[in-house]
């Protein structure tokens, strides 16, 4: 009989099925009717001036920049971000999105070079989103790798700074 119940709790256990009715994806904002999918335009990011690609979905607008920073040598610059619609606030797909970035975020010169620094941060956008257009307004925070020069000196500390940023893109393709 003591032989039996462990072959029953066994054959009560796979035979249990589990019912997960938990959904960890965010809600869906952003219809596909109501905005083009693929937009490119420039911008301004601090001192990162660039080209811009974005990537509307209905969880949120993905973006790639790529660009010159306005320093002696203008390195180059790049930077990878998503934004989450948080809140609407009118017409159209217009409000508050968070997002997080990632890339280069500053250039500094060290021993009479440019050099970029590699970080990420948060941001929050004022996005306003319609059918053929994305115009961007964001403040954000984030920090940058450690810079030192040739002597090992520490020349850039990694702390906070805020960033600005400005895109605005124009939709590909017909509706």
């Amino acid at each position: 009989m003591t032989r039996v119940y462990p072959l029953l709790a066994l054959i009560t256990l796979f035979n249990t099925a589990y019912a997960q009715d938990q959904n960890y994806l965010p809600d869906a904002k952003l219809t596909p009717e109501s905005v083009r999918m693929w937009n490119v335009g420039a911008g301004v990011t601090q001192k990162l001036v660039h080209l811009n690609t974005e990537w509307v979905n209905p969880y949120g607008i993905a973006y790639a920049k790529a660009g010159f920073f306005l320093t002696d040598d203008s390195p180059f610059g790049a930077q990878l971000g998503f934004r989450y619609p948080y809140y609407f606030t009118g017409k159209d797909k217009n409000g508050y999105y968070v997002g997080v970035y990632a890339g280069h975020i500053a250039s500094k010169q060290v021993d009479n070079k440019d050099e970029t620094r590699l970080g990420a941060g948060v941001d929050l956008a004022y996005v306003l989103l319609d059918r053929d257009r994305i115009s961007t307004f964001s403040v954000g925070i984030g920090a940058g790798e450690e810079l030192k020069n040739r002597e090992g000196e520490v020349v850039e500390h990694i702390e906070p700074k805020i960033q600005f940023s400005y895109t605005l893109s124009m939709g590909l393709g017909r509706k």
